[in-house]
């Protein structure tokens, strides 16, 4: 039975060491992301109050993924739209404009997508170090009242 309480507590103390390497890596990568666009400099869509302010976050990289999308289907509602019969003409400042715009939106969208996964890596940390210290802590009485009889 003593093996038992002693499995559960290494059990625990794995489930600890996972969860703070997974919050150490999305903590991580949720810098390297930040960084990386602030880099880029990108300061649009995001609330009147916050102008010149770039876009370091998830909040902010939806916001201002929205209004590109919709000041690009102000140009047409669609790349089928835009093009009609015919076939993407990259000296036609439309269709640059647009296809411009279309790069701007998905590098939005990528980075909610990534502030998303690091969030849920970070998560998924914290529950495993709480799981960890519950069964490390359940592995410790198990012992100890196997000791005691």
């Amino acid at each position: 039975m003593r093996v038992i309480s002693l499995l559960v507590l290494f059990i625990g103390m794995v489930a600890v060491t996972m969860g703070a390497v997974f919050i150490g890596l999305g903590a991580s990568r949720d810098m390297q992301l930040k960084e990386a666009m602030r880099l880029e400099h990108v300061a649009l869509g995001i609330e009147s109050e916050l102008e010149g302010e770039v876009i370091d976050s998830l909040p902010e990289a939806l916001e201002a993924g929205d209004t590109i999308r919709e000041h690009r289907r102000g140009i047409a509602a669609s790349y089928e739209d835009l093009l009609g019969e015919g076939r993407y003409d990259p000296t036609n400042p439309q269709h640059l404009t647009y296809a411009q715009a279309m790069n701007l939106e998905n590098y939005l969208y990528l980075a909610v997508v990534a502030f998303g996964l690091t969030q849920a890596v970070m998560a998924s940390g914290v529950f495993m170090v709480i799981t960890g210290i519950a069964l490390g802590s359940t592995g410790i009485v198990l012992y100890r009242l196997l000791k005691a009889s």
